[in-house]
């Protein structure tokens, strides 16, 4: 349940209280939700963002559809997340997946009027929204959000993000285009250059066996170092940075010339993506030191 006086849950029961009767004080957002789909804790803080800036005069009501599926049926909902508008007991607009913005407050203009947006800025607030789908691995959403906003404003920020996105989603050469747009590129070192390792992680593992295949050589022989780097490799593309340096620096320890030294250049290049504070890079980067000397 929200804290806020405008946000709260509804069921069954209290759909028509709570919903259809203050339909007729105020506009009711209903923003029909699962726990399961990434996309609509995406679009929640955006939700409670716009409902906050109205000051009382929009009310935020959120049905969780695994456990009220009677309102889902009622309503005819097909797909998570949908938003529905309700103004005197009827549902007068809505949309469904997730939105900008800027899109939804155009939505809710000609039934409530505009509010002045206070900080945070716009692009704050999809930068929010962006990261966490790409932390769901929702690179095709992440893009659908990127790509009009940044066809209006192509900040830098913004970017870096769709950068990402297009390379999660396999789209390698406009994920380097998109890369090579930023502006301030000192500024964001670290974040292009983690951006540019990615990348080359996933060229790298471009027509490489399949995960299953390199598991069972290995289960065969486990001395196999071609099997252990190409799967190492594999676990990189899919951001599997754990697994990929514990085998790079077995490998590295066991076969330290395979490849022309490539177990060394990959752990490198690894610590250079997730930046010299990560965790990892500081545990690998200690233990490869060790191996060394």
């Amino acid at each position: 349940m929200s804290q806020s006086a405008y946000i709260f849950d509804v069921t069954t029961e209290t759909f028509d209280r709570y919903v259809l009767e203050n339909s007729f004080h105020k506009p009711v957002l209903v923003d029909f939700w699962a726990e399961w789909c990434a996309p609509c804790k995406a679009l929640m803080p955006m939700l409670a963002s716009i409902t906050e800036s109205y000051a009382g005069e929009l009310l935020l009501a959120k049905v969780d559809c695994d456990q009220q599926a009677e309102l889902s049926k009622r309503f005819g909902i097909q797909s998570l997340p949908t938003v529905v508008l309700f103004k005197d007991g009827q549902p007068i607009d809505g949309f469904a997946g997730i939105q900008p913005e800027s899109a939804i407050r155009a939505i809710l203009e000609p039934h409530l009027g505009t509010v002045p947006e206070a900080a945070p800025e716009p692009e704050a607030d999809l930068a929010t929204v962006v990261a966490t789908l790409l932390e769901e691995g929702n690179a095709t959403q992440a893009i659908a959000l990127l790509q009009p906003a940044i066809s209006e404003q192509a900040e830098d920020p913004l970017l870096l993000l769709l950068g990402r996105a297009l390379a999660m989603d396999g789209q390698l050469d406009a994920a380097e285009q998109v890369l090579d747009a930023v502006k301030n590129k000192a500024a964001h070192k670290a974040a292009l250059s983690g951006a540019r390792a990615q990348l080359t992680f996933l060229r790298q593992a471009v027509g490489l066996p399949q995960r299953t295949e390199l598991e069972q050589r290995l289960e065969q022989n486990a001395n196999d170092s071609e099997a252990t780097y190409q799967l190492a490799l594999v676990d990189l593309s899919q951001q599997r940075y754990g697994e990929a340096l514990a085998a790079l620096l077995a490998l590295f320890e066991r076969d330290r010339g395979h490849a022309d030294g490539s177990p060394h250049r990959t752990l490198l290049e690894v610590f250079n993506a997730l930046g010299s504070e990560h965790p990892l890079t500081i545990q690998y980067r200690r233990k490869l030191y060790q191996v060394l000397y």
